[in-house]
């Protein structure tokens, strides 16, 4: 094949047959060249392909009219705008002269000067870390997979703590926002059951625990996390806000561990949950299955971790609430019940994220749960009926238009059951049936039970009594006997009196 350029790919082709132990001929075959040729390449004589760069157009530059006068300079002014910004600019200054199809040869002409002329990018260092050296916080949420919680749907965050060497970690159901003491909960939980701390904490600036914050209110939460961080013996350390890149160990594992809590829903077949515990209890499993593919790892780090304090920090917020003569308590705007006894007393209450934990001096008298106002103006009541009922049920008739009657109603059953009752009975009969239905349920603990036999007598139209209602969930209750008394007739009064006279008589 003389004059034929030979390409790399046929040389490589003979070499191997050549190798392989077949003669000139059978392996210049096989690569397609001439025995000559084969010879001089086993001699060193070939000549190489060409491998001349082409420097020259094989069709016309649609944008060397506006490149270097126009788009360049723009660029230099501008160098994020993008190749389909730069077209839809020509569009509009140059009607029907540039057509959609340049916009591949704009994206390659936009990406060659950015790579020889654009500004110079951020460069990413990759850290070597050390056994016990560094732990990481954040929170995420689960964006493709709605939880609900019995048949509720569950608004919530996750706490994320990782151990940056050897990658165990440890997630926290929080029912409010970020927040100081949802990290500072979530955080001593982890440490908890690692069984020891870092000696560097990171986190994401507590931005979102600064929203909203007055300047005191925000030196009060840096003071918290650097209390907390000393109690544990930790450095705390924050990445520059709006670089999320530099909190990149827990950042980039956010995705594995969701991704792992979504396939676990899958095989699960549901995403209700009958509580927040079962739910906590699903997540802890997911991430223990995690855990245990980096065993060797993790057992080498709480090697290398600090030993914990006797006792942990505090992890919650202190405020105090004076008990109301309506038996209720405002926290962060929210309206709480408590029951009726502590009226008039001052309440220390441990602000949690998902819990209020209330003392009268060193005595817990009531736990309540969290809930959160929706937006910043509006007001939210947590109202249980179980702490005002006894008072309630004195008067009956303060239930129709009192300002938390619907709250004080337990479930959508009973909101149903008032409806009915208010409909088809007098005013004051409605209101005492109502409340005594809430008594009946409060003392003998069958809000549920209750409240199906109720729904039953209203679907087969029967009379809803509140005696028997009594008597199927107290039987313990006294019975209080019917007697039949027969009515006598006048005459027979009569009778009596003309006797009574003839005996005086005798």
């Amino acid at each position: 094949m003389p004059g034929k350029w030979i390409t790399n790919k046929q040389v490589k082709i003979y070499m191997q047959s050549r190798v392989q132990g077949h003669t000139q001929e059978v392996s210049a075959a096989k690569s397609d060249i001439s025995v000559k040729s084969g010879r001089a390449i086993e001699q060193g004589k070939r000549k190489s392909p060409k491998n001349k760069e082409r420097r020259w157009r094989t069709r016309k530059d649609p944008l060397a009219t506006v490149w270097e006068s126009e788009l360049a300079p723009m660029l230099e002014r501008t160098p994020d705008l993008q190749a389909i910004t730069l077209l839809e600019y020509l569009q509009s200054e140059y009607p029907w002269q540039y057509e959609d199809k340049i916009l591949r040869t704009l994206q390659r002409r936009v990406k060659m000067w950015r790579a020889l002329q654009g500004p110079e990018q951020e460069v990413f260092f990759r850290q070597h870390h050390e056994p016990g050296q560094q732990g990481l916080s954040d929170f995420t949420t689960l964006k493709r997979a709605t939880i609900t919680i019995a048949g509720q749907k569950f608004k919530h965050l996750l706490y994320h703590f990782r151990l940056i060497y050897s990658k165990w970690s440890y997630m926290k159901v929080v029912v409010g926002g970020e927040s100081y003491t949802a990290l500072a909960e979530g955080l001593q939980e982890a440490l908890m059951t690692l069984g020891g701390a870092p000696y560097e904490h990171r986190t994401d600036s507590l931005s979102a625990a600064f929203k909203n914050l007055t300047r005191a209110e925000q030196d009060d939460v840096t003071e918290s996390y650097a209390s907390l961080c000393t109690h544990y013996r930790m450095k705390p350390s924050r990445n520059n806000r709006g670089k999320g890149h530099e909190n990149g160990g827990v950042e980039s594992p956010h995705g594995h561990l969701k991704r792992r809590i979504e396939q676990a829903l899958l095989l699960r077949g549901s995403n209700d949950f009958v509580s927040v515990e079962s739910y906590q209890n699903f997540i802890h499993e997911v991430v223990k299955q995690h855990d245990h593919r980096n065993a060797t790892s993790i057992k080498m780090e709480k090697a290398a971790l600090q030993t914990l304090p006797e006792v942990k920090a505090v992890d919650y917020k202190l405020v105090q609430a004076v008990v109301s003569s309506s038996s209720t308590i405002d926290v962060r705007k929210v309206t709480y019940t408590v029951p009726s006894r502590l009226q008039g007393e001052t309440l220390q209450v441990r602000l949690y994220d998902n819990r209020l934990v209330c003392y009268l001096g060193c005595h817990h008298v009531i736990t309540l749960n969290r809930i959160y106002p929706i937006g910043k103006t509006t007001r939210a009541r947590q109202v249980d009926y179980r702490h005002v009922i006894h008072s309630l049920i004195k008067k009956p008739q303060a239930f129709r238009y009192s300002q938390i009657r619907d709250d004080l109603l337990p479930s959508h059953h009973y909101k149903i059951i008032w409806q009915y009752i208010n409909r088809s009975m007098e005013a004051k009969a409605a209101c005492r049936l109502m409340v005594g239905l809430l008594y009946l349920a409060a003392t003998q603990n069958c809000e549920r039970a209750l409240s199906e036999a109720v729904l039953s007598k209203i679907e087969s139209a029967d009379k809803i009594s509140l005696c028997e209602l009594e008597m199927m969930f107290n039987p313990s209750q006294t019975v209080v006997p019917v007697l039949s008394v027969q009515q006598h007739t006048l005459h027979q009064y009569n009778d009596l009196i003309i006797s009574t006279e003839e005996v005086c008589h005798v």
